[in-house]
């Protein structure tokens, strides 16, 4: 006996085969995983970067709401603020830590400093002398002797951003810890 081996020679093969051919019902689900796998992927990524452009903000916002408070505390009267104001540190802590990110906003070791300061000709703030010393006579030592120097209270502020996603975020690689620095002219 010969034995057949075509598809031919079996019915219903060669129909199977070419329905599986055409059968496209798993197709869409292929498809969404494929594809809602990049989504995905970019909207927790849209997520993390917003969140850190956020923390950066809140971080500029803490920086200037500790002057600002020291300032209100510490105006005319009691100045220089780092030396003459009993309430300065106290006054910085509440302004730093009153932003949405609360006590996880620091301030930076070293801070707050106050100092002379004076514009130069590119309209940078130059420190001229401690705030220890007399206060200058004019701005020479910026290469502007027509300005007079002005107190200026200087505080800068740190927060550690941590990335909801870290498996797989771009925002491992955002610069951390966030800083900011600010400046408040005390007189």
């Amino acid at each position: 006996m010969m034995r057949e081996t075509s598809d031919q020679a079996r019915p219903g093969v060669a129909q199977r085969r070419g329905g599986l051919a055409r059968d496209k019902r798993g197709l869409a689900a292929i498809e969404f995983a494929l594809i809602g796998g990049t989504l995905i992927f970019g909207l927790f990524n849209m997520i993390d970067f917003g969140r850190y452009l956020y923390a950066k903000m809140e971080v500029q916002n803490a920086a200037q709401m500790g002057v600002q408070l020291v300032w209100n505390t510490c105006n005319t009267p009691n100045l220089p603020a780092t030396t003459a104001c009993t309430n300065e540190s106290a006054a910085l802590t509440t302004g730093v830590q009153s932003t949405s990110l609360g006590s996880g906003v620091t301030v930076v070791s070293g801070y707050p400093t106050e100092g002379w300061y004076c514009v130069n000709g590119s309209g940078a703030l130059v420190s001229v002398a401690a705030i220890s010393s007399a206060k200058p006579a004019d701005c020479t030592a910026a290469g502007v002797p027509a300005n007079q120097p002005a107190d200026y209270f200087v505080v800068q502020t740190t927060y550690t951003y941590a990335p909801l996603f870290t498996a797989f975020s771009v925002a491992n690689v955002l610069p951390t810890p966030i800083t900011s620095t600010n400046y408040m002219r005390m007189q």
